[in-house]
């Protein structure tokens, strides 16, 4: 299991040399500190490692903190769960850095992150509904839901929970899979994935190759 935070850039077109154009993802992977390590044997009871990247003032930072971290400050830390004991590629000892370089092009991986938010979207745009008749009298209908409930109705009158309406969208935590790598520039710490991945730019996303 190979992983990495990275940040979301930009997008751009990938040619091979037989003349195809692949849309790619440009992701900003700086290296990460691996913070703590944790084992199924351990008082954890599971096995996962801790990564911290970025930097942050040690006074915006809690005195637990300080501590976990000896001192330093990280913009972001991160968890990730593994399957097994050793489920690394590389041996992760508390202190150790994970670079980009731990992928290759050609590498099958998924991106999780959160969508970019939307506000507060009626039922046509956030659930696809077709909205009214455009004729035979309508006048301010075109775009409402329709019925949600009603005497007699399947749910005896009330809404029934779950339904789907208007209301805020986005920012939700998606998982795109089976996306490749397209390349990977270790002097830089770029990876291009194929595809669009969830966010705006600046986006703090996890790529994981089990």
């Amino acid at each position: 299991m190979k992983f990495i935070l990275a940040r979301k850039e930009r997008m751009t077109q990938i040619f091979t040399e037989e003349g195809k154009a692949f849309a790619g993802t440009v992701l900003i992977a700086t290296p990460m500190t691996v913070t703590q390590v944790k084992s199924v044997d351990g008082k954890d009871g599971y096995a996962a490692i801790q990564v911290g990247t970025g930097t942050r003032k040690a006074a915006n930072t809690s005195k637990a903190e300080q501590g976990h971290f000896k001192g330093k400050g990280y913009a972001h830390v991160q968890e990730f769960r593994l399957s097994s004991e050793g489920g690394t590629d590389d041996a992760a000892e508390v202190g150790s850095e994970i670079k980009v370089d731990v992928f290759a092009a050609g590498d099958t991986v998924q991106v999780s992150g959160v969508t970019k938010g939307k506000g507060f979207q009626g039922g046509v745009k956030r659930h696809g509904f077709h909205g009214g008749s455009r004729t035979h009298g309508q006048k301010h209908s075109e775009r409402e839901p329709g019925s949600i409930g009603g005497s007699g109705g399947r749910a005896g009158g009330r809404v029934a929970k779950g339904l789907r309406m208007a209301g805020r969208m986005g920012g939700d935590r998606v998982t795109v899979k089976n996306l490749k790598v397209l390349a990977v520039d270790a002097t830089t710490n770029e990876i291009i994935v194929s595809g669009a991945v969830p966010g705006a730019r600046g986006t703090i996303l996890e790529i994981v190759s089990k």
